[in-house]
């Protein structure tokens, strides 16, 4: 080994390790790029003899090594997928928590003035002008109701579009994956190391990352990818493709599949993390309940207002008709819910009736039918069980506050069917009444002192408790016509005993008594001096009322003081153009009654509660939305700060590393000029 082999080697290291430096400064903005350094080793030694021993013969590049730390990498790809998923759910969860909370946009006000614009009428029920205020207010509160629900819909084709570009791209991604696992398993094959392979392999991996949690496992050489619970989408040289497609179930909410040859496996449910798992975990924890909440309060009103106008007396001296639309009307409850794609082939569908709006849920459920007329109803998305029933069920089985019927050709037993009692509420409402005049503001009924009376004795105004049904025609126009044939009556008050008891009747226009359903007058005691509750129940004067057991309504009314006998006070039907506003007012209470999300203890909260609630809880779910975006980008900057420290370049250590091995090279060349120096000396004194 000859001084000047021993030269080329330090030159031949020092211009390899430059070239790295140089290769290290040109990559120091590549994403992913590790850092390479050159690896030399003392060459093999020579026995000189005489005695001496070994001499050094120069040295021998042995690796360009990349500067790696697998467990800072890993702590990166995890803290991407936690970063773009917060993003991704934060950036949708605020849009919808403005929505809902801007007065310019949400409910809150709207409805807010619907209610004023009632208690305008009660203050003063014969004012035209304030029922037209009125009639427009409720059309305002429809129309937001509407535009609300158009844009929560349009949210929900933005992540469903959203989910479709983000699976194209993790097909980008894993197909690239798949190829850079051959590439570096033939470039691996000669026993050296693809440093820019193994660089791109783990950029892509992180890129991927953003898009969907994955955990990578690494097999002889090769990245294995997977996602969810272990669903592979990466095997070696083979990528499997994702998809966003209509879900079976529901087709307006699309679903991540994963496919496995002709297998496509359904993976929604399980995928955490990346802009996908943050679009899915924002559709499921904010958009569907948020729908769902505020068709919830928009069937309600609309049932509890169609209710109590149902109670009430109009301008013109008609019972009320109803304000907005039928909640149970044909195409509504044929739109609340969906036959899975798999069902047996012709298949009929499930109608969905709302009994009683004060039981619903925000809640979606699945209905399994076990036999052609068996069907179990669960909760969605935990499957809790909420009961069972039968198509064959007179009268249909209620499942907070819904039942459910056939409408179609018959069933098989696997069919199935998603149920969405709330998600069409708020889109469907709308008003249909449009005769100011035809506003119900009065009771029905009004009590009168006889002109005659020589008592003391006081009362309040009759009110009709028995509740018209206003999804049964039938029992709505039997209370009715009831209510009309039966007045005016009157109550005829009786002698008074040494303790206080009087006695009453109650007797009709002709001077008969009134009859209850069973046939016997309608009769009773007060205790004079006190406050007496009267219950009287007036038995229909048509005998083809249907459901014949519907055969009486009630009167509530108050009598109090000292009535004389002889005493009495008139019932009679509130007439045309009355200033009575006994009914408006009750439509005003509506605005505080408990009339959502009643338990079956009564615990329930108010139509404005609701709303407020739903408003609270969003706001909630985007603060945090925000916070974990903020938390979440901090140990990405962490994460990366700490791969960096390892494997990304460092301009002031290269340039350093750059002086050293010019000096290095130089030194190097000095040897083989040395070399030339001493064979030419030797030369020329030959």
């Amino acid at each position: 080994m000859s001084l000047i082999s021993i030269g080329l080697s330090g030159i031949n290291a020092s211009s390899a390790a430059i070239n790295t430096i140089g290769n290290n400064t040109a990559n120091v903005d590549t994403a992913g790029y590790s850092r390479q350094q050159v690896m030399t080793t003392a060459s093999a030694q020579i026995n000189i003899g005489l005695g001496v021993g070994y001499i050094g013969t120069g040295t021998t590049l042995s690796d360009v090594r990349r500067i790696y730390n697998g467990y800072l990498d890993a702590q990166l790809q995890t803290s991407t997928a936690l970063s773009a998923d917060a993003v991704a759910y934060s950036g949708q969860a605020s849009k919808t928590d403005t929505l809902l909370s801007d007065s310019a946009t949400g409910v809150s006000t709207q409805l807010a003035d619907f209610f004023t614009k009632m208690q305008g009428i009660a203050t003063n029920a014969t004012q035209s002008s304030d029922r037209s205020a009125f009639l427009t207010q409720a059309s305002a509160l429809s129309s937001r109701f509407n535009s609300v629900a158009s844009q929560l819909s349009s949210q929900n084709d933005n992540v469903n579009a959203q989910l479709t570009t983000f699976t194209k791209q993790v097909n980008e991604l894993t197909t690239t994956l798949a190829s850079l696992n051959k590439q570096i398993t033939q470039a691996g094959a000669g026993n050296t190391t693809p440093n820019s392979l193994l660089d791109s392999r783990n950029e892509a991996v992180r890129q991927l990352n953003g898009l969907v949690g994955v955990k990578v496992v690494e097999n002889n050489g090769n990245y294995d990818i997977y996602t969810g619970t272990g669903q592979s989408l990466v095997s070696g040289g083979t990528s499997y493709t994702m998809s966003a497609t209509p879900s079976p179930a529901d087709p307006l909410q699309y679903n991540v599949q994963i496919a496995y040859g002709q297998t496509k496996t359904d993976v929604t449910s399980v995928i955490t993390g990346g802009s996908i798992g943050g679009l899915l975990r924002y559709r499921s924890d904010v958009l569907v309940p948020a729908t769902n909440e505020l068709g919830r309060a928009a069937m309600v009103l609309a049932d509890q207002v169609n209710s109590q106008m149902s109670q009430g007396i109009d301008s013109k001296g008609n019972f009320g008709s109803s304000l907005y639309a039928n909640i149970n009307s044909a195409d509504a409850i044929s739109q609340r819910s969906t036959g899975k794609a798999t069902n047996s082939a012709g298949s009929g569908n499930l109608d969905v009736t709302i009994g009683d709006t004060s039981k619903l849920t925000a809640d979606d459920y699945e209905v399994t039918f076990s036999d052609a007329s068996n069907f179990t109803v669960r909760r969605l998305p935990n499957g809790e069980s909420v009961g069972t029933g039968a198509l064959t069920d007179n009268p249909p089985k209620q499942f907070d506050g819904f039942s459910v019927s056939l409408n179609g050709n018959a069933l098989a037993a696997g069919d199935t069917f998603k149920v969405t009692p709330t998600r069409n509420g708020a889109s469907g409402i709308s008003v249909v009444l449009t005769d100011p005049k035809d506003i119900a503001a009065a009771a029905p009924l009004t009590a009168t002192a006889g002109a005659s009376n020589s008592g003391t004795g006081g009362f309040t105004q009759p009110v009709l408790s028995t509740k018209s049904d206003i999804y049964d025609s039938v029992q709505t126009a039997d209370l009715r016509n009831a209510v009309k044939d039966s007045a005016p009556m009157k109550l005829v008050m009786g002698a008074v005993s040494s303790t206080g008891v009087q006695s009453y009747t109650l007797i009709n226009a002709s001077g008969s008594p009134v009859l209850d359903q069973n046939g016997t007058a309608v009769s009773g005691t007060i205790i004079q001096g006190q406050s007496n509750a009267l219950k009287l129940s007036i038995g229909y004067t048509d005998n083809t009322t249907t459901p014949a057991s519907k055969t009486a309504f009630e009167v509530q009314m108050t009598l109090s003081g000292s009535p004389l006998a002889n005493d009495t006070f008139s019932i009679g039907l509130t007439g045309a153009g009355s200033s009575d506003n006994r009914n408006a007012l009750a439509i005003v209470g509506l605005q505080t009654a408990k009339t959502v999300g009643v338990t079956n203890g009564g615990v329930g909260t108010s139509l404005s509660g609701a709303y407020a609630d739903l408003v609270s809880v969003v706001g909630t779910l985007a603060g945090q939305g925000k916070s974990d975006v903020t938390a979440s980008a901090a140990v990405v900057a962490q994460a990366k700060s700490a791969r960096d420290s390892v494997s990304g370049v460092s301009l002031d250590e290269e340039a350093a590393n750059l002086i050293k091995y010019q000096q290095y090279y130089t030194a190097s060349s000095q040897i083989i000029k040395a070399a030339q120096t001493i064979f030419s000396t030797l030369i020329n004194s030959l």
